[in-house]
């Protein structure tokens, strides 16, 4: 059996969260790669749902999480959502979770120095959660860096906070914004250490054993690859690879080891914060997709923007994030529209394109171009067999499998983990 990486092949908020929680079901170790708690998986179990942002998935199936040192890890965030999922009855203790030794943390000077920037860029502003995402990714190449193995050793924490403080307040009082003092954060990291450190190890020892023995691991990937610091719509991006090459460097596991890549994409498209959206439906379709496929965001509760389906855009996704094959969630959306249209190139200033161009002046100008598919009438929620489906359904599901070239492994119904129909097992390699 082979291992799976599941990335987002929109701009994320695909459904990722009842995908994994349904393949969590069938690995033995579930690894968060990249990003931070500027990203949520919804997972909806029996009559409780679990808001999820740093914990891996398969901790709610009693599988092993791993937080890779490919995340960028708040500390505090991670305990209090430890504390809020222990009181829906789930424990998360060092049995269940492991995170990397060399993970990089979110300090409190991270989430201040992203909303000092975003408050300063105005008008101009990209949109960034907040919360100390990309700071923290920024100190990591700069090998500036407060890692949780750093708070095993108090004797040079002191050291790494005074180079750290000299950059990060140095910025602060350029923009305006209260400075950080040296003794009160090493104060709370030392506070921190024996809460936190039980739960470190070389992660990557422990999968490379796993490989070994044959485990099933799934690696999680968050926010998606149009939001990818390379591949995306820049600078409208996270600051990390989403792609599920980075699967292998954030976890600490030979490249080879990835096995299938699942793309998840929804039925129609939606977007978060600024940036293109070329397809962006901002008329009584596009409110009626936001309020039936209730798009708000699990971490920001940001309404999402909404619009149909931008073939381009993921057959994109596809081809730099090495998806071999999709699951297309929130079919059920789409129930009830007579006609449904889908993005299969974009005009830009006269000239045809079949994919996004970098620019960000070309992004901003792109006009889709459509093919408008027969709708249908039944419900498609909760099918479980092809058979269940309205044939315009089918038929609007195999478009889409021509127009990205590539076929759709799962099909989603409704927010429910068994509404789902497998075409292809991604475990089977």
């Amino acid at each position: 059996m082979a291992n799976v990486a599941v990335i987002g092949a929109q701009w994320g908020d695909e459904g990722k969260g009842k995908v994994v929680d349904w393949l969590a079901s069938r690995a033995d170790i579930v690894v968060r790669f990249q990003g931070g708690h500027n990203a949520g998986h919804t997972l909806v179990v029996g009559n409780e749902t679990y808001k999820l942002s740093l914990l891996p998935s398969g901790v709610v199936r009693g599988k092993l999480g791993i937080i890779g040192n490919g995340v960028v890890l708040d500390p505090q965030a991670l305990l209090d959502e430890i504390a809020r999922v222990g009181a829906q009855g789930l424990r998360v203790t060092p049995e269940n979770l492991r995170i990397a030794e060399n993970v990089p943390l979110i300090l409190p000077l991270h989430p201040a120095l992203d909303r000092a920037r975003e408050a300063a860029r105005g008008a101009g502003a990209i949109g960034t959660t907040g919360r100390g995402i990309g700071p923290a990714y920024e100190d990591k190449v700069a090998r500036r860096a407060i890692r949780l193995c750093d708070l095993a050793e108090p004797e040079t924490l002191g050291r790494k906070l005074d180079e750290l403080l000299l950059h990060h307040n140095t910025l602060l009082r350029g923009l305006g914004a209260p400075e950080f003092g040296k003794e009160a954060l090493l104060q709370e990291l030392l506070a921190l250490a024996p809460r936190l450190l039980p739960f470190a190890e070389p992660v990557w020892q422990r999968l490379d054993e796993a490989r070994r023995a044959g485990r099933r691991v799934l690696f999680e990937g968050a926010q998606a690859v149009m939001l990818d610091v390379d591949h995306g719509t820049y600078p409208f991006v996270t600051s990390s690879n989403t792609v599920a090459g980075n699967a292998a460097a954030g976890a600490g596991i030979a490249p080879a080891a990835i096995g299938t890549v699942l793309g998840i994409a929804k039925a129609y498209t939606t977007r978060v914060g600024a940036g293109p959206f070329p397809t962006e439906l901002r008329d009584e379709i596009g409110r009626r997709l936001g309020e039936r496929g209730r798009e708000f965001g699990t971490v920001t509760g940001r309404a999402r923007r909404c619009g149909w389906f931008d073939a381009c855009l993921v057959r994109q996704a596809v081809k730099v994030g090495g998806v071999q094959g999709l699951a297309l969630t929130k079919l059920d959306v789409l129930d009830g529209l007579p006609e449904i249209k889908v993005c299969v190139g974009y005009r830009i200033e006269g000239a045809e394109l079949r994919h996004l161009p970098a620019g960000m002046q070309a992004q901003a100008k792109a006009e889709p171009i459509y093919e408008t598919l027969e709708g249908w009438s039944e419900s498609t929620r909760g099918a479980r067999r092809w058979a269940d489906l309205p044939a315009t359904a089918v038929k609007y599901v195999r478009r889409i499998e021509e127009l990205v070239e590539a076929p759709v492994a799962l099909l989603s119904t409704s927010p429910e983990r068994d509404d789902t129909i497998m075409v292809s097992d991604p475990f089977a390699g």
